[in-house]
């Protein structure tokens, strides 16, 4: 079968970057004095794998959990003789200056630092370090790299002078007057969106001639006319959110070289955008492809009348144009940002992509512009939504998938865009789209709902990323992630008072993780405190005097975790299983799903040697002889705790040691319960192994064990012989049952059900 779109393997170089960033002390690196991270000596690192290790490095710390941040992970890229930097993107608290300061030697070409709100003036200090060879620069939204850290002494530590700084409120820092760009020949892009007012922009940017593109997005202008030194070279400018005024525009049409212009904007403003300056722009900027005015308000007489508008199917031609002003463009713009304006409505629009209230549309545009992240926040949720509403009747494309994604990941700590995302991504995973996903495209989608499973404990984030979770195959889908989703769903059933609907479903999710799993998955998730928190839950059910969903669910997840598992059998001993199980019983004395998990949990405690001493107490053994009269659940309830005695009875009478129950009256009762049973009965049971059952065959300390076990095997492979003879033929049972054959102890009962086995 052909691989769907995108499920080529990683890349060699993406996999051992990844490994290398995992295993740091494994691969390049050693622990040094005071156990510094330290590089390797004999390790040299060109900078397409440095690039790569810091680049992946950031991506994995802001969007995997389980990969945690390595203290002085910069340093081992102090040295350009060992290591070499040329493209690094930073972003977020994570770096501090020292940080920063640890890479100065390098020849960086390009410096991408979006929301390092931990950089302070001392950073601007690193920065004049790569004046010579940097070409790319962007310090969007690094509010606080023009400040001073005042107040602190001199000479104090540096993890002091920053932990300080993380307290001192603004205001009380200084503005850092004495750096410039002087000396940047080279930088050719700069974004300084989110500027502080304090800072003059005029000033900053005057010693850069070369500029070909700018970003001053959310940036106080009011000097415009500095713009026109770039008249001659600015190609990009984007001034989004920016306050216009008549001489800011004027200065932008001297702008004759530019071919982008961004003058979007999210905010409200009283300046009013009118034919005269899109004309004015049209004709001035001749060499423009990309403009965007989306947010701005429109008068009427942009547009031409409905009626007078030219007639047939929308066309690009400007010719032909519904906006006056583009009329006078000699081709069609690649791109034309129309978002929230009067203009969306129109027939004609001279451009081959459109910003448009079209989820496809504003998610491409938004999805992946973590830049303007403050500002363009409500224009991705409101696209998010408009998703939202177009999946749910099963017409938004495929390619609305990706950038659901890409917005969930670019944006993971925003309620808003995680509630919204969350929810378009759970009718994005159901069945009518699964046809176009490749497992890479589903293992993403994992990532970023247990991402906004770990962000926010909130019921909305928490239950759209649990049902989203219930649309894949489990565990399988969720094997590559399964000890972090088995963590996150214990946390959410951590509290004692939970969402009743969130609690269901997270239930449902751990009892199908450990569902058809090996036997080490299991015992991780014993580790974590799985069995401690089912009985919680059904300790909680029971003072509440309810049995529902949630108390079926725990019970049969303990049914699955312990098969096969005795230290999950030991756990649940000692918190007190038996007890509650002693409760359940005569709370919920008519519930039969319930009765037929708990037996079934019982079946795999018997099933271990060393704790069936636990089991062979007057109570509990008058208890499972009671349940062998049970016609609860068809056979299921009786047989499994037939199931239950025939491992306790197979340790001999040696082991019983009491009076009452006599071993001989409850395996008296045993037998008779085995032969009222259908042996065609189907089951609603599923077995991994015989090995449990099988153990039970060759003896003759307990005949009515091996009854037992051989009806168990005689009704199994007779009903299900596709399933279960193979199984008995590759565990070795037939030989157990030719010796069944042979013991003289063994009733006849059991070796004919022995002989219809071995024709099977």
């Amino acid at each position: 079968m052909a691989a769907k779109a995108g499920d080529n393997p990683d890349s060699l170089m993406a996999l051992s970057t990844a490994f290398c960033l995992r295993n740091l002390r494994r691969t390049m690196c050693y622990l040094g004095d005071g156990n510094k991270l330290c590089l390797r000596s004999d390790v040299f690192l060109p900078s397409e794998i440095c690039d790569k290790l810091v680049n992946t490095y950031m991506e994995l710390v802001h969007s995997d959990s389980n990969f945690e941040p390595q203290d002085g992970f910069f340093q081992l890229f102090s040295d350009p003789r060992s290591t070499r930097l040329t493209r690094v993107q930073l972003r977020e608290d994570l770096v501090r200056d020292r940080d920063l300061e640890a890479i100065g030697k390098q020849d960086l070409i390009e410096l991408h630092l979006t929301y390092c709100n931990s950089l302070s003036a001392r950073s601007l200090k690193t920065l004049a370090s790569f004046r010579q060879t940097l070409v790319s620069l962007s310090l969007f939204g690094c509010s606080h790299i023009f400040y001073r850290k005042g107040g602190a002494p001199l000479a104090c530590n540096e993890d002091d002078e920053e932990e300080e700084e993380q307290q001192r409120p603004a205001s009380r820092q200084a503005l850092d007057t004495d750096f410039s760009f002087q000396g940047f020949n080279r930088l050719r892009l700069l974004n300084l969106g989110g500027l502080p007012e304090e800072v003059d922009p005029e000033a900053l940017l005057k010693p850069l001639p070369a500029l070909t593109s700018l970003d001053l997005s959310g940036v106080q202008l009011p000097r415009a006319a500095f713009l026109a030194q770039w008249k001659e070279r600015l190609a990009s400018l984007v001034l989004y959110n920016v306050d216009l005024s008549e001489e800011l525009v004027n200065t932008v049409v001297e702008l004759g070289h530019l071919r982008h212009l961004d003058i979007s904007r999210e905010r409200t403003s009283k300046f009013k955008m009118t034919r005269k300056i899109l004309t004015a722009i049209v004709q001035g900027l001749v060499n423009l492809v990309s403009l965007d005015i989306s947010g701005h308000i429109m008068l009427d007489n942009c547009t031409v009348p409905h009626l007078e508008e030219a007639m047939g199917r929308p066309s690009i031609e400007p010719c032909k144009s519904s906006i006056y002003p583009f009329q006078e463009l000699k081709r069609p713009l690649q791109f034309l940002g129309l978002y929230n304006t009067t203009l969306c409505n129109v027939t004609h629009i001279p451009a081959y992509k459109v910003k448009l209230p079209r989820p496809g549309e504003l998610l491409a545009m938004q999805a992946f512009a973590p830049a303007h992240h403050e500002h363009q926040i409500n224009q991705l949720i409101k696209a998010l939504g408009l998703c939202y509403y177009r999946v749910r009747p099963k017409t938004c494309t495929p390619s609305s998938f990706h950038l659901v994604i890409a917005a969930l990941k670019c944006h993971k700590y925003e309620k808003s865009v995680q509630v919204t995302g969350s929810a378009a991504l759970f009718y994005l995973t159901n069945t009518e789209y699964r046809s176009d996903q490749s497992m890479r495209l589903r293992r993403q989608v994992i990532q970023v709902v247990l991402n906004g499973m770990e962000q926010y404990q909130e019921v909305t984030v928490q239950r759209n990323c649990c049902l989203t979770l219930c649309n894949f195959s489990i565990p399988e889908e969720l094997e590559f992630q399964y000890g972090r989703v088995n963590l996150l769903l214990l946390k959410i059933l951590e509290p004692a008072r939970q969402d009743e609907s969130i609690q269901r479903i997270a239930v449902h999710l751990c009892n199908a993780l450990v569902c058809q799993v090996d036997n080490h998955h299991k015992e991780a998730v014993g580790k974590m405190g799985f069995v401690k928190t089912m009985l919680n839950l059904i300790q909680k059910k029971l003072q509440d005097r309810m049995c529902d969903q949630v108390m079926e669910f725990s019970w049969s997840a303990l049914w699955n975790i312990t098969d096969e598992t005795p230290d999950n059998c030991q756990m649940f001993l000692n918190c007190r299983g038996m007890s509650l199980f002693l409760d359940c019983l005569k709370e919920f004395p008519d519930k039969q799903e319930l009765h037929r998990n708990m037996l079934g949990l019982l079946g795999n405690v018997a099933e271990v040697r060393a704790l069936r001493p636990q089991l062979l107490t007057p109570q509990f053994i008058s208890v499972f002889s009671d349940l062998l009269d049970s016609k609860a659940d068809g056979i299921e309830v009786s047989y499994n705790a037939c199931g239950v005695l025939s491992h306790i009875v197979f340790d001999g009478p040696e082991a019983w040691g009491m009076e009452e129950p006599l071993r001989d009256t409850v395996m008296d009762k045993m037998m008779a319960a085995i032969q009222s049973w259908d042996v065609t009965s189907r089951r609603n049971i599923n077995y991994r192994s015989f090995e449990p059952i099988l153990r039970l065959l060759p003896q003759s300390i307990a005949p009515v064990s091996q009854h037992w076990a051989t009806w168990a095997l005689f009704n199994l492979v007779s009903v299900y012989p596709s399933k279960y003879c193979p199984l008995l033929v590759k565990e070795g049972g037939i030989v157990l049952l030719e010796k069944v054959l042979e013991l003289q102890t063994s009733h006849e009962e059991t070796k004919d059900m022995a002989r219809y086995d071995l024709t099977y």
